[in-house]
């Protein structure tokens, strides 16, 4: 299978891309991107600004599109370029994914997505969420991971905290708040692609558990 991902040098997105690269079952990984990707033999990588994104390419048209953008509003410097991030470059994607004739989009989500929230950022992602519907994918999987674990490459002080907190206390606490270790998100949504199943599928925070 051809596989489109967008998110690749993000911490879930890595994962994505070492595993889709080491699959017999994904012949092709596409990975649009700001910044240039060590070469193999399966990967198409260009370069390409997502304010921007080139229309017309071929590679538009795969068997599935994974989607790991996201960012932090500290990040992204305000709240209006979060939600380009998380909200308008998915939609983007998904868009150009569908014009193509992609029929499967997965997305990483987040816990508590909603597109009615009065918390900014849950509201965003359940925005997106929401959009995505829209488009009329004919299969559409939502992962929601809660606090993610793995090494990133820009700090993010609450999870530093809490990472090491919930960490211990997972045993003792129900599935849902514990870590989801970025490889379990990267293999589910990766499995999700590689087995489409008809309609909308939700991957919950409990599923993607250690």
């Amino acid at each position: 299978m051809k596989l489109l991902l967008v998110g690749s040098s993000g911490l879930v997105g890595r994962e994505v891309l070492r595993m889709a690269l080491e699959s017999p079952q994904v012949s092709a990984v596409v990975a649009p991107t700001r910044r240039r990707l060590q070469p193999h033999p399966k990967l198409t990588a260009p370069v390409v600004d997502f304010d921007r994104l080139p229309g017309l390419e071929p590679w538009w048209h795969a068997d599935a599109v994974i989607c790991t953008l996201g960012t932090t509003i500290k990040v992204a410097g305000s709240k209006e370029a979060f939600r380009s991030v998380d909200y308008g470059y998915p939609m983007a994607v998904a868009r150009l994914a569908r014009q193509h004739g992609t029929p499967t989009f997965v997305l990483n989500s987040a816990l508590g997505a909603d597109a009615g929230s009065s918390i900014f950022y849950n509201r965003v992602k359940g925005e997106v969420e929401h959009g995505l519907r829209s488009l009329g994918f004919p299969t559409l999987v939502i992962a929601r991971p809660g606090l993610i674990g793995g090494a990133r490459e820009e700090f993010r002080l609450g999870e530093k905290i809490m990472v090491p907190i919930l960490g211990a206390l997972g045993p003792f606490l129900p599935r849902a708040w514990r870590i989801n270790p970025a490889e379990n998100i990267a293999r589910a949504m990766l499995d999700a692609a590689l087995n489409p199943q008809p309609g909308e599928h939700i991957v919950s925070s409990d599923q993607l558990t250690s």
